[in-house]
């Protein structure tokens, strides 16, 4: 808990009106908060509105934005064409319970764009698509064990919820079944000679899901050429490779990750970008697995079909912010202007760290940044930082406390960044949100300095 700071003192002046609704909040919800990475210490914005790359909260402070709805919007907030289908749509069904022409339009522009989507099936979210796609490995391959790479992530499920950044270690977290914990192997990222053992190993593995541009799109890097090697191995040995491309999917390219290094994966999971804000995922791959979800397919073998209902699946409402924002990426530059705006920002970021005598570095691919504190403090020059020469546990190791003071700082200095300092960025960011984004580092950085918190 902050005492006795300067920050904290800032915070709350800045910020009277979410710190009483967030008094309220703790009435309700633990921690005050509905999803793990909103908390923030003393308490988090409540957002009143947003616009672009900008939103508003409750006191009408303004923030350039970098959380982008946990990376799902692209284009931005309240994009124009996407606010006008919701609209429609609403105005003629939210729910109807029944299978719609916008599901059909939604699934096409998916198939057209994604290259291992010969069939999909939409969930609500990205975990529902991550725990499909592990059933269906599991169904289509008869194997029961799954492959992942330490510190990416999955989803909330149980059958991917050790190995992650939260647990590094691979133990059953609280609430898991060591058993299900215990089809799950995990891999160190980018390790041909380590994957290759645990596959060679075992005969029952089913899959291996990764990320492909490394855990939380960058923080850990994947070089493509690993992309391939699991391409190759998984082919050689009848197991299936998923790519999890729910924050990637759309967003390095319309056509993903996939698209972008040519590699095709059998499953790919997305979310996201694909429902422009609003709820929706799905799982996208080869006709003969997903032929698993067909009533006449698994009659036809005599087997059992894998089940799979869902409240929300394909909801209309989704769908139709999910065709705007899918045909405006499709149509557009956009994922490119969101990868070269961001270029720039980490270039300007790590000028700063230079001016201020720093060794930290800000690194990351496409429309992702992060920043490295540095834990071991190695001898480094910002702007020549090579992510790829550290291992992925110091990429991912951080002092909590101080990343969250600093979090504070730039909020007090209108930007927002998630609880590790990393962010993802829109087509809509532009020259006004560099320069404030470097101005708020700058400003943060010194009140950092000035209370003692950074003394390189």
């Amino acid at each position: 808990m902050l005492t006795n700071s300067q920050l904290l003192a800032a915070y709350l002046a800045k910020t009277p009106s979410s710190a009483a609704r967030h008094a309220d909040a703790v009435e309700l919800f633990p921690s005050g908060v509905t999803h793990d990475v909103r908390h923030q210490d003393p308490h988090p914005i409540f957002v009143d509105h947003a616009e672009g790359p900008r939103k508003w909260d409750l006191d009408d402070n303004e923030y350039v934005d970098y959380l982008g709805g946990h990376g799902a919007l692209l284009l931005g907030h309240c994009h124009p064409a996407m606010v006008a289908a919701v609209g429609e749509q609403a105005g003629r069904a939210t729910h109807p319970g029944s299978s719609h022409e916008l599901e059909v339009r939604w699934g096409r522009l998916i198939q057209a764009l994604v290259p291992s989507a010969e069939r999909l099936r939409f969930t609500s979210s990205g975990t529902e698509a991550t725990l499909m796609a592990l059933r269906l490995a599991r169904a289509y391959t008869g194997k029961r064990k799954i492959i992942r790479f330490a510190g990416h992530f999955h989803g909330w499920h149980d059958h991917l919820n050790s190995g992650d950044a939260g647990n590094l270690e691979a133990t059953p977290p609280i609430g898991v079944l060591p058993e299900i914990t215990a089809a799950t192997l995990v891999a160190d990222p980018g390790d041909e000679a380590g994957t290759r053992a645990l596959i060679e190993a075992d005969d029952d593995i089913a899959a291996v899901i990764i990320e492909p541009t490394g855990c939380h799109f960058g923080k850990t890097l994947i070089r493509p050429e690993f992309l391939r090697f699991l391409r190759g191995i998984t082919e050689e040995k009848s197991i299936l490779l998923i790519f999890d491309e729910v924050v990637t999917g759309f967003r390095i390219s319309p056509g993903g990750a996939q698209a972008y290094f040519e590699v095709t994966p059998d499953l790919t999971t997305l979310a996201k970008v694909m429902a422009g804000g609003l709820p929706g995922g799905a799982v996208a791959g080869r006709k003969d697995i997903l032929d698993y979800l067909d009533f006449a397919a698994a009659n036809a073998a005599d087997r059992e079909k894998v089940r799979h209902p869902g409240t929300f699946n394909a909801n209309p409402v989704s769908a139709a912010a999910g065709i705007a924002t899918l045909t405006f990426i499709a149509g557009t530059d956009s994922c490119e202007r969101a990868s070269a705006f961001t270029a720039d920002l980490r270039l300007a970021m790590n000028e700063v760290l230079e001016e201020l005598g720093i060794d930290w570095a800000v690194y990351g691919t496409f429309s992702g940044f992060h920043l490295f504190t540095n834990s071991q403090g190695r001898t480094i020059k910002p702007t020549e930082f090579d992510p790829y020469s550290v291992g992925y546990r110091e990429l991912m190791a951080g002092d909590g406390d101080l990343l969250g003071r600093l979090r504070l700082g730039m909020l007090i200095n209108g930007v927002d960044v998630n609880g590790r300092c990393s962010g993802l960025t829109s087509a809509t960011h532009g020259a006004a949100e560099l320069d404030a984004t470097e101005d708020a580092f700058r400003r943060t950085l010194h009140m950092l300095k000035d209370e003692g918190d950074i003394r390189r």
